[in-house]
């Protein structure tokens, strides 16, 4: 079994990705690792070249931004890390430049991947989510949360990103069949200072908006107002030991009610239904269980 692990990034000082981390959390369980970077101004290139691993293999790529409605582009540039995956690689293994595995959950995922081997199948492992918001001890809760997507899936050169990059499909657009694991990719993409937030927010949404309505929704000028989540509950388990340092030096203080909730009547009672038969109505799945 052969594992590659991939991603994209562009401008990662400039957003403040934690790309670094989020490559080394899954390196010790890759056999060779992916990444394309894309056209930058920050020098995203040689921060890659920083990782000091002889699986990291390189491809530059240029961004094509005439392709930046709906995030089309994003998912472009990750076919292009996909694509790249070697073909003897039985699993390819899916990481966003904001997202993290625990070293805890190696072991899992690993098993994962020998038991689904030969399993032709099983097309892709599903993971569960943990996002974080405002600060490393608050998680988001509330109903607009993606709670599973795919981020490992059989090197078949069948599949493909879908849409803006969020998970995939096969190249005819009928969804893959996944086996749910027990791990969690931590979303690490909404802690950061605030003046960083306003720029990731505003370079992030250039994808679905016109200049026109960045302006209105985030101005430039103004730091990103983080009160505004409508749920949050505090974090109580531990961080992955590669983001440790980014916890150490945070210089932004964001302090939460957690009971203070600011969901709208048809999510209230939507959120209620949740508690009371342990099922989410309307849940966005990209995927097909088995």
């Amino acid at each position: 079994m052969k594992v590659t692990g991939f991603t994209i990034i562009r401008n990662a000082r400039k957003y403040d990705y934690p790309v670094v981390e989020a490559i080394t959390s899954i390196l010790p369980i890759c056999d060779e690792f992916v990444v394309a970077v894309g056209d930058s101004e920050d020098g995203t290139l040689d921060l890659i070249k920083s990782i000091d691993s002889d699986k990291i293999r390189i491809i530059e790529t240029l961004w094509d931004d005439s392709m930046r409605k709906n995030g089309r582009v994003l998912a472009i540039e990750t076919d292009k890390a996909l694509a790249a995956v070697s073909a003897d690689s039985t699993w390819a293994f899916y990481i966003q430049s904001d997202e993290i595995v625990h070293e805890k959950y190696h072991q899992a995922i690993k098993e994962a991947m020998i038991t689904y081997q030969n399993d032709l199948s099983v097309e892709g492992l599903l993971f569960k989510y943990t996002h974080f918001y405002g600060s490393y001890k608050y998680v988001a809760d509330s109903r607009k949360w993606y709670r599973n997507e795919i981020r490992i899936v059989r090197n078949t050169q069948k599949v493909v990103s879908y849409k803006d990059a969020q998970g995939f499909r096969k190249n005819d657009n009928t969804k893959l069949k996944v086996k749910p694991i027990d791990a969690y990719i931590y979303h690490y993409g909404w802690v950061k200072p605030p003046e960083k937030m306003t720029a990731k927010v505003r370079g992030l949404s250039y994808f679905w908006h016109t200049d026109e309505e960045l302006d209105q929704q985030q101005p430039a000028n103004q730091a990103f107002d983080y009160s505004g989540i409508d749920s949050l509950i505090l974090f109580e388990g531990t961080h992955p030991k590669v983001i440790q340092p980014r916890i150490n030096n945070m210089s932004w203080a964001f302090d939460f009610d957690i009971k203070q909730k600011k969901y709208s009547l048809k999510n209230l009672i939507l959120m209620k239904i949740e508690k009371l038969i342990g099922w989410r109505i309307g849940e966005y799945k990209n995927y097909i269980k088995i």
